[in-house]
């Protein structure tokens, strides 16, 4: 494939992800419309060092009722990807929220790929695994903050009132 087909290709399926991300009720977006990551005050991406891995969208409340299901438990999710071609061994990588609930990770995450954190019962794959828990995790306000195993802080995103977002 030519330069500029690559180039073509990459700018149409950006666009498409921004177009998905859009339609997303109750995502961290980072447009700070109550739901964003960051608003250019300290509480966006918190990077220690640059990383290849990064936070992507995060889905704090699930859709429909709230009623503990295993099913709207798995409603919640954050996305972890790995920008770089190489694969990152997450083993031993923390997921944080501020109250301290912590998922550790036992993974190898294949270069230029994601995998999404459930929050509910569920068995993994390569793009999903589960925390395995039976209560939420995030919070309408919260942080979510991932760690390598040396408990650096690799990235954050942080979303509600207290970030500069609304009710």
């Amino acid at each position: 494939m030519s330069r500029s087909a690559r180039r073509i290709t990459a700018a149409v399926l950006a666009s498409g992800a921004l177009v998905a991300a859009a339609a997303l009720p109750a995502v961290a977006d980072g447009h700070g419309h109550g739901h964003g990551h960051g608003n250019g005050h300290g509480h966006g991406r918190g990077h220690a060092q640059h990383s290849a891995v990064v936070l992507g969208k995060i889905q704090y409340n699930s859709p429909g009722r709230d009623n503990g299901s295993n099913r709207s438990l798995n409603g919640e999710w954050v996305t972890v990807t790995n920008t770089s071609r190489h694969s990152v061994n997450l083993r031993g990588w923390t997921l944080r929220d501020e109250s301290r609930r912590t998922y550790r990770f036992d993974l190898r995450l294949p270069g230029r790929s994601s995998v999404r954190v459930h929050t509910g019962v569920g068995r993994d794959t390569r793009t999903d695994v589960y925390q395995d828990l039976r209560r939420y995790v995030w919070d309408n306000s919260d942080t979510a903050t991932l760690r390598d195993t040396n408990g650096h802080k690799v990235d954050s995103k942080s979303w509600g009132h207290r970030y500069g977002g609304r009710r």
